[in-house]
């Protein structure tokens, strides 16, 4: 009599559950995009989202020109020309907080152990969170240039200098959605996440070039505006939309900055994001 000895099933397979499948880059980055739509489909069940988008520019650009300009300049419309483009940085930075705030509320709501039975990459509903906040960001782009349009600020650049002024700054919005995002993960309350974040944003935006020049500031300060990458970025902005000043050094300045900070926190991000759900 002859014994024959069958190879042992994986639990897995015993149990009737396939192994975890590993999903490549490129998939997760498609997937992304498709989970993008959600944050998309979102805004347009509840437009009042977008308010805060539509009217924080507005106001910033009409209280600094029409409130500061004459004292700071000497003229509103001159002010109006030099604080623009910084304006448009600003609000693109409080407006990644959306993108905190909205993770730790979809976290508190179990959303993203709803993805995990997905047959999706772990990492693709962050992504696409972040992706989605793309279209917030971009609608602030055009509230901004519209307004100040409307109010005389005036392009001295060509269509190619403006569209790679706003590529820089959606490209640095996208930069600093992470470390937003990290927050979102970290902090369970979605008002906390709000306060703190933007506890971080005034000293990084306000402590720049955005509403006066660096040469008029106290040495002290002078010394954080020179490394603030904010400042990087609103100094390539304002040289590529009115065609004065230096683009190139702050441009790649404000580059290098943006990949430090995909660099720093985007594997921190997902490693919290994957212990979290």
């Amino acid at each position: 009599m002859t014994t024959l000895t069958a190879p042992v099933r994986p639990a897995a397979h015993r149990s009737g559950h396939r192994p975890p499948v590993r999903i490549g880059p490129i998939r997760t980055i498609s997937q992304g995009f498709t989970l993008a739509w959600r944050s998309l489909l979102k805004i347009k069940h509840s437009p009042e989202q977008l308010l805060d988008l539509t009217l924080q520019p507005i106001v910033f650009v009409v209280l600094f020109v029409y409130l500061f300009g004459g004292a700071i300049a000497g003229d509103q419309h001159v002010y109006l020309q030099f604080v623009l483009p910084g304006i448009l940085v600003q609000t693109i930075a409080f407006a990644s907080l959306g993108i905190g705030t909205g993770l730790s509320t979809d976290l508190r709501t179990g959303v993203f152990d709803r993805f995990r039975a997905m047959p999706i990459a772990r990492s693709a509903p962050l992504l696409g969170a972040v992706l989605g906040d793309l279209f917030r960001y971009v609608v602030s782009v055009a509230i901004v240039l519209g307004f100040g349009a409307l109010i005389g600020f005036r392009i001295q650049n060509d269509l190619l200098s403006t569209l790679a002024a706003c590529g820089l700054v959606l490209l640095f919005a996208f930069g600093l959605s992470w470390p937003i995002a990290l927050l979102g993960l970290l902090l369970k309350n979605p008002r906390t996440v709000q306060g703190v974040g933007a506890s971080l944003m005034f000293p990084l935006t306000f402590g720049s070039n955005l509403l006066v020049e660096t040469s008029t500031l106290p040495g002290w300060l002078q010394a954080w505006v020179k490394i603030n990458p904010v400042t990087f970025v609103v100094e390539a902005t304002r040289g590529l939309l009115l065609g004065q000043g230096a683009i190139a050094a702050p441009a790649i300045k404000a580059l290098i900055s943006i990949a430090v900070l995909c660099v720093v926190f985007i594997p921190l991000s997902l490693a919290v994001y994957r212990r979290r759900t």
